[in-house]
C-alpha cells in the first residue's frame, strides 16, 4: 500500500496555502470552507458531490470550490488519491480580482469540475513554487495567470453561485456564526428564527446541503484554523471555538481539513 503523505505550506509572499495529499483513501463528509479552493487531481478516481451535483473526478481534473460550496467525496476504484490544491481567502481574492479586472468584486466559479490544460499548467507551476519556498516573482506571475484564466473562462458574479436561501435559514447561520464558541441548543436556534425543529432541519439541509450541526462544526473548525495559524496551541484553539476537548477538535479537524 502506498504511504499516505499530507503536506501544507503557507506562502508569506502570496498569502495563500498549498496542500498536497498523496496516497489518500480517507472519505470527506459533506462540508464547506470559508475560502476558495482550487485543486487538481494527480492520481486516483473519486465520486464528488458539490452543491447537489455529482461528478466522477479523475487525473487531470481541476476542482473549483467557492467559499460556502458544500462538497463531499469518496474513493472510487482501487488507486489512492493524489491531489494538490491552493486555498485563497476572500480578501486575497478581492486583491487579485482588482489587479486583473479593475474591480474588487469577488468572482464565483462554475462549474465545480473542469478540464483545462492551460489552467492546470499555471496551477502546477504555482503549487511547486510554493512547496519549494521559491522567492522569485515567478510564483506571483503564475498565480495571476491562473486566476485570470479562471475568471475569463469560468467566472460568474459571486452572488449567482450562492444558492437562494430563506430568510430564516440565513438568520440561523448568523446565530451560529455569532455564538459558535458557546454551547448551542437546537431549541435556541428555532426560537431565534421562528421555525419548528423538523421544519428547520428540512429547510436548512435542503438550502445549505449540510445539517445545522454540521454547519456549526464547519464554522468552529474554520475559526480554530485561524487561531492555529496565529500560533495558538491546539488545546486552547479547541476550547476557544466551542469544542469540548482537544480530542474532539482533532477528530473534526482531520475529517474536514484532512
Amino acid at each position: 500500500m502506498k504511504k499516505e503523505v499530507r503536506t501544507v505550506v503557507y506562502d508569506d509572499d502570496l498569502h495563500i496555502e498549498a496542500y498536497c495529499f498523496q496516497g489518500l483513501t480517507q472519505p470527506f463528509p459533506n462540508h464547506f470552507h470559508e475560502y476558495y479552493v482550487i485543486g487538481f487531481v494527480e492520481n486516483g478516481e473519486r465520486v464528488l458531490s458539490c452543491k447537489n451535483q455529482e461528478y466522477t473526478i479523475r487525473k487531470g481534473d481541476i476542482l473549483l470550490f467557492n467559499p460556502g460550496d458544500n462538497h463531499a467525496c469518496v474513493q472510487s476504484g482501487g488507486e489512492a488519491l493524489g491531489y494538490r490544491s491552493i486555498s485563497i481567502t476572500k480578501e486575497v481574492m478581492r486583491d487579485l480580482a482588482e489587479e486583473i479586472t479593475g474591480s474588487r468584486e469577488l468572482p464565483g466559479f462554475s462549474p465545480s469540475v473542469v478540464s483545462d490544460e492551460e489552467a492546470a499548467c499555471y496551477l502546477r507551476a504555482l503549487h511547486e513554487s510554493v512547496m519549494n519556498h521559491d522567492r522569485g516573482f515567478g510564483k506571483e506571475e503564475n498565480l495571476l495567470l491562473l486566476i485570470s484564466r479562471l475568471i475569463q473562462q469560468y467566472g460568474r458574479p459571486f452572488e449567482t453561485c450562492v444558492p437562494e436561501c430563506r430568510e430564516e435559514i440565513e438568520k440561523a447561520c448568523e446565530f451560529m456564526e455569532q455564538h459558535y464558541n458557546q454551547r448551542i441548543y437546537l431549541t435556541e436556534i428555532c426560537r431565534h428564527v421562528g421555525l419548528s425543529k423538523s421544519t428547520l432541519l428540512r429547510a436548512f439541509t435542503k438550502s445549505k446541503g449540510v445539517t445545522p450541526y454540521s454547519y456549526l462544526e464547519n464554522v468552529r473548525v474554520g475559526k480554530a484554523k485561524m487561531l492555529l495559524e496565529q500560533g495558538v496551541p491546539s488545546v486552547e484553539a479547541a476550547l476557544q471555538t466551542g469544542f469540548s476537548d482537544e480530542s474532539h477538535f482533532t477528530n473534526y479537524f482531520n475529517r474536514f481539513i484532512g
